[in-house]
């Protein structure tokens, strides 16, 4: 019986892609992100987890111990994608004190008290693959509009003046504002991702972004690994963590998570446990469809005096002018078989049932468009191919041709620096000669002096 109630909580992000309200109930928890859809109108749902958070001294003043309860409240009223919460703590904190010496004191009350709403944005379509009958590859194959997420606004007001001393941060009233993102890679991973803006306008803002991945393990069981990075004035934080959530019926969920706290250079853990209850209270708006699943909608009634014409209309006032006024009981009567105009509307014939178009006639229509869609789509494949091809001839054509012209280049060039050579070669020669004639020269002088001593003596 439960397992009927159930249904498929795997197909929850599936559900969710055409309706914020689904079978089963939809938790943020155990994690710390936040769903950009809403429970659906008619729905009231609660949210709780009970905590212990321990990290070592880290600063003069520091929250060292806490142990408490988050409660959302969540519920949707006026549109199906509009939601309200309420997010509050309640906690016991440990305040500690650390110069010379250590020392501490606690303090119980609220640590966290928002009113907020979201709203969906935005929600991407996907196809059903599971229709997919021609091709096993495309039925199997991912599909790539997964990488757009369904996107969601958060806005909310934290009230500072009701929290304990340690974390009002000042007091009074200070706005939230997020970005909520999800993707559903497939039926049993969703990633979800939030950005905030926290304490705007306060001495403290704060930045934070939330990762969380969520995987189906069956109908009843999920697992879920998260991060998550806090901006302070003073200080950052982070957190990574993980757990499991177990769906008891289709209003009731049990969870338990465990997470690693970094704050400044120490470590520290938070473990939690929580419960997820809704009452729902949601009407589904019914539609009858025929055989073949279209709606059915029932003939306007066919009004006869609504396309007189002038003169029509203008004789149709006169006899309603002259007609007897209803008086005292007379022993005659009068049959009157003239058609009666005080009638808004006559009906001739049973009103009939008329049907859209088959949902056969649909489903061949749209294979045809989608035959037309592919044979455009191969023949602007073949034509940037062709294309292609023709560039990367024209490419090679180029690459030709520069590389005949750097050869040519360089057979210029050889040629130059042969020329060069030779003419230095000539030159070389040139002075060669003249070096020996004028050794010449001169050992033809001395021997002509020495023959000119010799005929002296």
């Amino acid at each position: 019986m439960i397992k009927r109630l159930l249904f498929l909580f795997t197909f929850c992000s599936s559900i969710l892609v055409q309706a914020q309200y689904t079978s089963v109930i939809n938790s943020n928890r155990p994690g710390l992100s936040e769903s950009p859809y809403s429970v659906g109108s008619g729905v009231y749902q609660l949210e709780s987890t009970f905590f212990y958070r321990k990290v070592p001294f880290i600063e003069t003043f520091s929250n060292p111990e806490s142990f408490g309860a988050n409660l959302l409240f969540r519920t949707s009223f006026l549109f199906e994608k509009l939601e309200f919460n309420l997010n509050t703590t309640l906690s016991s904190d440990k305040i500690g004190f650390k110069n010379v010496f250590e020392s501490s004191f606690n303090t119980t009350g609220f640590s966290r008290f928002t009113l907020g709403a979201k709203y969906l944005v935005y929600a991407p379509k996907y196809e059903d693959k599971s229709k997919e009958i021609r091709s096993w590859k495309a039925r199997h194959s991912f599909d790539w509009k997964r990488w757009i997420p369904h996107v969601g606004v958060y806005a909310g007001v934290n009230f500072g003046s009701i929290l304990s001393d340690y974390h009002a941060k000042g007091g009074g009233i200070s706005p939230k504002v997020g970005v909520l993102l999800q993707n559903e890679f497939s039926d049993k991973l969703n990633v979800i991702s939030n950005l905030y803006y926290d304490n705007i306008g306060s001495d403290f803002p704060e930045y934070s972004y939330v990762i969380t991945g969520t995987y189906n393990f069956n109908d009843y069981w999920s697992g879920f690994a998260e991060l998550q990075g806090v901006f302070e004035k003073h200080q950052n934080k982070s957190s990574i963590g993980g757990g499991a959530a177990y769906l008891f019926n289709e209003n009731l969920q049990f969870n338990a998570s465990l997470r690693g706290n970094f704050e400044g250079n120490e470590f520290g853990v938070t473990s939690a446990i929580g419960v997820s209850y809704r009452m729902d209270r949601h009407e589904d708006k019914f539609v009858e469809l025929d055989e073949f699943g279209n709606k059915i909608e029932e003939d306007k009634p066919i009004k006869y005096d609504e396309n007189k014409g002038f003169f029509g209309r203008l004789f149709s006032k006169a006899k309603k002018l002259f007609k007897k006024k209803p008086g005292k009981r007379e022993q005659k009567v009068d049959l009157d078989i003239s058609p009666d105009k005080d009638e808004k509307e006559v009906r001739t014939e049973k009103p009939r049932r008329r049907r859209q178009e088959s949902l056969i006639e649909v489903i061949s229509k749209e294979d045809e468009k989608q035959k037309k869609k592919t044979t455009k789509e191969e023949k602007k494949a073949a034509k940037k191919a062709q294309k292609q091809t023709e560039k990367d001839a024209k490419k090679a054509q180029k690459e030709i041709e520069k590389e005949a012209k750097r050869k040519k280049k360089e057979e210029e060039k050889e040629a130059k620096r042969k020329e060069k050579e030779r003419l230095e070669l000539e030159k070389e020669i040139k002075e060669l000669e003249e070096e020996i004639k004028k050794e010449e020269e001169e050992k033809k002088k001395k021997e002509e002096e020495k023959k000119k001593k010799d005929g002296d003596n």
